[in-house]
């Protein structure tokens, strides 16, 4: 799938408006193969990503976990440790 695409769910704090939307502006493009559609495209495109979000959002809060709440920094530095090896074996 797409690697653009983060994990939204069971963040402290909640995943934002705009962060969900940026999730679902990757995956219309990913389906689309636009990454900047035509004008005849670009209404398709547009309402197709309100949609996705809507659905994300929709999806996001009706989740429930029994996890604790992930914290973002800490996610961000064990992702930032993982390219570090990746890329440095490279």
């Amino acid at each position: 799938m797409c690697r653009n695409i983060k994990t939204l769910h069971n963040f402290a704090p909640p995943a934002t408006h705009d962060e969900i939307h940026a999730s679902a502006l990757q995956f219309v493009r990913k389906l689309s193969g636009f990454t900047k559609p035509s004008k005849a495209n670009e209404a398709a495109f547009e309402r197709a990503v309100e949609r996705v979000t809507e659905a994300a959002h929709e999806l996001l809060h009706a989740l429930v976990s029994n996890a604790p709440p992930r914290d973002r920094e800490v996610e961000a530095a064990k992702a930032r440790e993982r390219a570090k090896a990746r890329f440095s074996a490279a």
